[in-house]
């Protein structure tokens, strides 16, 4: 069912006028009732194996729509978020064709399925209509599969390989070592793994053995088994969701001491695993720790509303919802094709780090700074979200955001016409 938020009673008395209005003078109704409010549609796994992300996702695009509306929404116009659960490819695509044509969505934002997301564009595409990735990691999305109405606020996969990477290529776990690799079969999966081989490839490393596991798995002995067989010299995990959790809960209890890190990561999954099951090197766009002004106040805010702080995907759904309003009001205008022409000559925006950041006109990826976490030993952990310690930003300092993402010779994008 559609949850329609931040309906006003004053807000629907006014419906009720416009209602009458416009029917004294022959129009259809829903017209004056669409022009009171600035509708967003959001689309995001709610069920399955990235429900659990899906669920931050929604509870920080409620938060960032308060904050919006709180502050004059946008154009003196509060703004109304249409959320469901996106499902599955086909799915996701047919409810985001409802949300543009039957629901008169100014844009579509969220999803973290990569398969999702491409079919999700693909109906943004053809109704020339805004669409921010806030989830969906597939380098291809920004490649072969890129759109000219589609954004991307979550990373690819290039800027999460090359971010940890430089953690383990300090600890020595790159150049003449071997990796096991299991990597979730589907879009993302497949797509994270051809980066990580990239990766190993240009820095002389090898894997031992790479296995592909079906998304709906949750018994990993088998694969664990084979992994104690090989003895590599780090264990990668190119997983996603929920299977990142129970992986770590079960090679906790077979005893395996084999380093172990990964390539895509959200912080809601080290919470799951828990103290002593959560151990390892990985890559995020963002977490509660960060002590920037702007990620203070976030976590603040999501701790206030809802008990906990946010995790990754929060940030990615929330900051989102930001741009666009702060583009809007900058522009003046909901129009699609504006926010587009607007993003695409270089607008910067806070997106809660040290560095602003700023979307690329060729493939549409934000470019802005990553971080590798590493578990904490259990002995030194002191409360169940404090259970990791961090990396500094990067990109460093002194150099250029897009140093962690893919080039244009990596990752081609032409955008349809």
């Amino acid at each position: 069912m559609t949850v329609k938020d931040h309906l006003s009673r004053r807000g629907l008395l006014k419906g009720a006028a416009g209602t009458a209005l416009v029917a004294g003078l022959g129009m259809p109704a829903i017209v004056r009732a669409q022009s009171d409010v600035i509708r967003f549609g959001h689309l995001t796994p709610r069920t399955g194996f990235l429900g659990p992300l899906g669920e931050y996702a929604v509870m920080a695009a409620d938060l960032a729509v308060e904050e919006i509306n709180a502050a004059g929404g946008i154009l003196g116009r509060k703004v109304e978020i249409l959320k469901e659960d996106s499902v599955n490819p086909q799915t996701a695509s047919t409810k985001a064709e409802r949300m543009v044509e039957r629901d008169k969505v100014t844009c579509i934002v969220g999803e973290i399925s990569s398969a999702s997301c491409l079919t999700i564009a693909q109906v943004a595409q053809r109704t020339k209509t805004l669409f921010v990735n806030t989830g969906g990691n597939s380098d291809a999305l920004r490649g072969k599969d890129c759109k000219r109405f589609m954004f991307h606020v979550e990373s690819q996969n290039s800027m999460y390989v090359k971010s940890v990477g430089r953690s383990f290529m300090q600890e020595g776990l790159v150049k003449g070592k071997k990796w096991y690799s299991l990597t979730a079969d589907y879009a993302f999966g497949h797509d994270l793994l051809s980066v990580a081989k990239r990766f190993m490839e240009a820095n002389g490393g090898e894997f031992a053995g790479d296995d592909l596991v079906p998304t709906d798995a949750t018994d990993f002995s088998a694969y664990l088994i084979k992994i104690r067989s090989a003895s590599p010299d780090l264990v990668v995990l190119n997983l996603a969701g929920a299977q990142i959790t129970n992986f770590l809960k079960q090679y906790a209890e077979f005893g395996l001491t084999f380093p172990i890190g990964g390539f895509g990561f959200d912080t809601a999954l080290a919470w799951a695993a828990g103290k002593g099951n959560f151990v390892g090197t990985w890559p995020v766009v963002w977490h509660h720790l960060l002590e920037t002004p702007g990620s203070k106040a976030f976590t603040e805010g999501f701790v206030k509303k809802y008990g906990k702080p946010p995790e990754n995907q929060a940030w990615g759904d929330y900051i989102a919802l930001k741009i666009i309003a702060q583009s809007m009001n900058e522009l003046k205008s909901t129009e699609s094709l504006q926010l587009v022409e607007h993003w695409e000559k270089g607008a910067k925006f806070d997106v809660l780090k040290t560095r602003e950041g700023y979307f690329r006109d060729f493939d549409h990826q934000l470019m802005h700074e990553m971080y590798a976490v590493t578990a904490l030993p259990a002995d030194k952990v002191e409360n169940q979200w404090d259970i990791f310690t961090s990396s500094g930003p990067v990109p460093g300092p002194d150099e250029p955001l897009d140093a962690i993402a893919a080039t244009r010779e990596e990752n081609a994008c032409t955008f349809p016409a």
